[in-house]
């Protein structure tokens, strides 16, 4: 007599569920948000970069004794509107006559030569902090200014710096805006991909249930995986957008005066921390809802 043998059939583990998939669907979600946070980093870097070209300007009284000139500017090194590189603030002293030299070259005319004098002043010329160059600090700026002994007056284009700013924060709400939306939908995209991947697992969630197994003991294989699905969609999404940002620079070259290790690195690890949060919470909200249908609810 013929005796036939079954197959072995594979035992299902407690908490698996197609896992390339799941973790495939998280990491393109995670590498949409990503890339909108590089474009949020750069056009703020973008912002920062435009503000600290501005600049104002500091007329001083004439014939300043040369003690006089360089107490000022320690004195105005010192304001803390006035940005700084490598330790240094930025300041740059323009003489009359290279006020009058670069008149010349804009306008082509001497002036001196029918006027008969020089009625240019000499010029400190600052660059300003970009988180002070909105109208209330500016006008805090020209009144430490202003008081400053040698001083006879501080000018800037006022409305090319309230044009800047206004320009800057509207896109910036616009930015952020995006941002929150697209966040939102990556949280309802990963929440939804995992709740799908569970489906499958839900007679066995209440299988376990019936033989007593505790909520706990039930949910953490499913957490654990989870949370490592997130930690591998991450590493994944952190690794095609440095990628790709590499990639960028390499095109466009310009692109690399935007850059910025210390936001990127942050965005790089916000997407790994975004990818575990999320599939945690959702793994266990999707386990807490199948626990507590009923069995007619499950088919």
């Amino acid at each position: 007599m013929a005796t036939s043998t079954a197959s072995p059939t594979r035992k299902k583990k407690l908490g698996s569920y197609p896992t390339l998939l799941v973790v495939f669907s998280i990491t393109l979600a995670l590498v949409v948000i990503g890339l909108f946070g590089l474009l949020l980093i750069h056009a703020q870097k973008l912002s920062e970069m435009v503000r600290e070209n501005l600049e104002v300007q500091v007329y001083l009284e004439r014939d300043l004794p040369e003690t006089e000139l360089l107490r000022l500017q320690q004195d105005l090194g010192q304001l803390p509107y006035v940005a700084e590189r490598g330790g240094k603030p930025l300041i740059r002293f323009v003489s009359k006559e290279e006020g009058a030299r670069q008149l010349l070259q804009t306008t082509g005319e001497d002036f001196r030569q029918f006027l008969g004098d020089n009625p240019l002043r000499d010029a400190y010329v600052l660059k300003i902090k970009p988180e002070f160059t909105d109208t209330l600090h500016l006008h805090q700026l020209e009144r430490s200014v202003s008081s400053q002994r040698g001083v006879f007056e501080m000018q800037y284009p006022q409305d090319l710096f309230a044009s800047i700013n206004h320009n800057l924060t509207r896109v910036s709400l616009v930015l952020l805006g995006f941002a929150a939306v697209l966040v939102l939908v990556v949280v309802i995209l990963i929440n939804n991909t995992i709740k799908l991947a569970l489906f499958s697992q839900r007679f066995l969630i209440r299988s376990m249930q019936l033989v007593g197994a505790t909520r706990f003991f039930i949910q953490q294989p499913f957490l654990r995986r989870a949370t490592w699905q997130g930690l591998a969609s991450g590493v994944l999404a952190a690794l095609l957008l440095l990628t790709l940002i590499q990639y960028a620079y390499f095109q466009v070259e310009p692109l690399r005066l935007l850059r910025d290790d210390l936001r990127l690195g942050l965005v790089l690890l916000g997407v790994v921390i975004l990818g575990m949060v999320i599939g945690f919470f959702s793994s266990a909200r999707a386990v807490h809802k199948y626990l507590q249908m009923s069995l007619d609810d499950l088919y």
